[in-house]
């Protein structure tokens, strides 16, 4: 091959290896960035157990409220013009109200188009998202205190959320972790936690599970 063909090759091969690195850059500084900025937001919405992916869940919602009417907790709620999901859709707000696991599902059984999936039987398979400690040094556990909030609200406890033994300097601490295979994402964990802004919150599974840094263990 001529050597200036090699030179054009070896150009095109750094510049599509460099646009990879930047591509990976660019989607840690967005996942730093959504986990700086929801360490100190309001904690987001949680569709009901059961929704499709997003975007086929909008596809298959008609904004009936049947699962709304049929939530036996009134935890959900249709969104307004004001809230972070697509207006007339249905959702809740884990640290106002957590999803409370209903063996029934009754919000699946009501939805008529099947944007809750009719497959989902047993409500400790749903995945509404995954607990994550965004901010563990707020954590009272952490800390040092004998907090366990978050572990005893767990309704999968010891399966989803564990109390793990941690050395700090000279003292002994455990440190709620959680285990993302058993996680369903209700956000009881996240209502129940005591610190002024939850140092544990429900975040969308893709990206709570990219960061090891979190307190998640596969």
């Amino acid at each position: 091959m001529p050597d200036n063909v090699k030179g054009v090759s070896r150009r095109k091969a750094l510049r599509a290896a460099e646009g990879v690195a930047g591509a990976v850059g660019a989607f840690g500084l967005t996942l730093a960035g959504y986990i700086k900025s929801a360490t100190a937001r309001a904690s987001s919405a949680s569709r009901p157990p059961g929704a499709l992916p997003e975007e086929d869940f909008l596809s298959a919602c008609v904004h009936c409220g049947l699962c709304v009417q049929d939530c036996p907790y009134d935890i959900l709620k249709l969104a307004t013009l004001e809230e972070p999901v697509a207006t007339g859709t249905p959702f809740f707000i884990a640290r106002e109200k957590a999803c409370e696991m209903c063996e029934d599902i009754p919000c699946v059984k009501a939805c008529p188009t099947g944007a809750l999936d009719h497959d989902l039987v047993d409500i400790k398979k749903a995945d509404m998202g995954l607990a994550a400690f965004l901010s563990p040094e707020m954590c009272y556990a952490v800390q040092g205190t004998s907090c366990r909030a978050c572990y005893v609200a767990c309704p999968v406890r010891d399966e989803a959320i564990t109390m793990l033994p941690l050395r700090k300097g000279n003292q002994m601490v455990f440190q709620p972790t959680v285990h993302s295979a058993a996680c369903t994402g209700c956000g009881m964990c996240e209502e129940a936690c005591i610190t002024p802004q939850a140092s544990i919150k429900v975040l969308p599974r893709a990206l709570a599970s990219h960061d090891s840094g979190l307190y998640i263990h596969g």
